[in-house]
């Protein structure tokens, strides 16, 4: 599903030489890489500026804390995605509320969303790559954007965003990092002093917005690898357009492709299939990894036992049905024709109801 020595290779010069340039440096922690880093993907985004943490999931957090909401309300948040989506929901302070999917696709559903007195915003994520709007919302909005770059134009809704760089994103770090996207220079400085405890000057640690700070911080070395790899974004999703234009052509007719944006990078190709884990299991059989993103919806996490959310039919049916297909830039023809020969070589007959 994934090769990050082969994506290294691809950009290996450049990142080892400016990560052998920090360490002589001797400047680890902040500095003009990590500037760099924030304006050129703010950019890429459609964001004026960035502010960067040192994972995704806490990009999520200081995104809450920095909409100055007030304390212990409810979140929206959809069925199918990450925990981390739900995680940081209550990392700041408020309580997930688990919201069912569209039929068609696993984002979000307007009609569907469970709104009361208590809900105090919306976290749209947009899965997969493909774009979540939320159109007429009267809430504050927070877009995680963590499966979306490289999407053209990049999908927003709100006023707040939040990105990742692990580093099997298509724009990944080698380790942690995340990014605060905002259009206003007052909430930048908030989210970077709310990640460096508070301080607006040395040994100075103040409440912003209503929160303590901590520590949450990109540092030098994993943006200069982010900077190297980002010169290779374009073509990483150029690539990943090519391999995901096979699978629609080729793919055999009884695998149920998701609809999807023109200017979707595809992060992931995602199929459905009532038959999945027999497909899995014999896609595994001839040499081909899949996976299933995600496999239950986040109400039947146990981590949120006790909070009430009402039925998600949709996000059990996809749960159930989904499985992801290998779609990184480092694939070749024989590979994509690999996975390709080996999906059609499963009799999907068998498993007809």
């Amino acid at each position: 599903m994934a090769d990050l020595a082969a994506r290294h290779a691809r950009v290996a010069g450049r990142a080892e030489a400016a990560v052998l340039e920090v360490l002589r440096s001797g400047r680890y922690v902040g500095g003009p890489l990590v500037n760099e880093v924030q304006a050129r993907v703010s950019a890429r985004m459609g964001w004026a500026h960035g502010a960067s943490t040192n994972s995704g999931t806490d990009a999520l957090v200081y995104a809450i804390l920095a909409l100055g909401l007030p304390p212990g309300g409810e979140i929206i948040v959809p069925a199918v995605t990450f925990f981390a989506t739900a995680g940081a929901v209550v990392r700041a302070g408020h309580t997930p509320v688990v919201a069912d999917v569209r039929g068609d696709y696993p984002n979000l559903d307007l009609e569907r969303l469970p709104l009361r007195r208590c809900t105090r915003a919306v976290v749209a994520v947009h899965l997969y790559g493909e774009g979540c709007f939320l159109p007429g919302l009267d809430l504050p909005v927070v877009d995680d954007l963590a499966q979306v770059i490289g999407a053209d134009p990049p999908p927003r809704n709100g006023t707040i965003g939040a990105m990742s760089f692990y580093p099997t994103k298509t724009l990944g770090a080698a380790g942690d990092g995340g990014l605060v996207l905002t259009d206003d220079a007052d909430t930048q400085e908030a989210v970077l002093r709310l990640t460096h405890h508070g301080m607006p000057a040395n040994n100075v640690h103040e409440r912003v917005r209503g929160h303590v700070g901590a520590n949450s911080r990109l540092d030098a070395m994993q943006a200069a690898v982010l900077l190297a790899h980002l010169d290779d974004l374009d073509a990483r999703v150029r690539a990943r357009r090519a391999t995901a234009a096979r699978y629609d052509a080729e793919l055999p007719p009884w695998v149920q492709r998701l609809p999807r944006s023109a200017g979707h990078p595809i992060h992931q190709y995602v199929v459905r299939v009532p038959a999945r884990d027999a497909l899995r299991a014999h896609l595994a059989g001839r040499g081909v990894e899949s996976a299933i993103y995600y496999p239950m919806p986040l109400s039947r996490q146990k981590a949120l036992d006790g909070i009430e959310h009402a039925p998600t039919p949709e996000a059990d049916r996809f749960c159930a049905e989904s499985l992801a297909l290998p779609v990184h830039e480092c694939l070749g023809e024989r590979d994509v024709s690999t996975v390709i020969d080996a999906v059609r070589s499963f009799d999907a007959g068998a498993f007809s109801p």
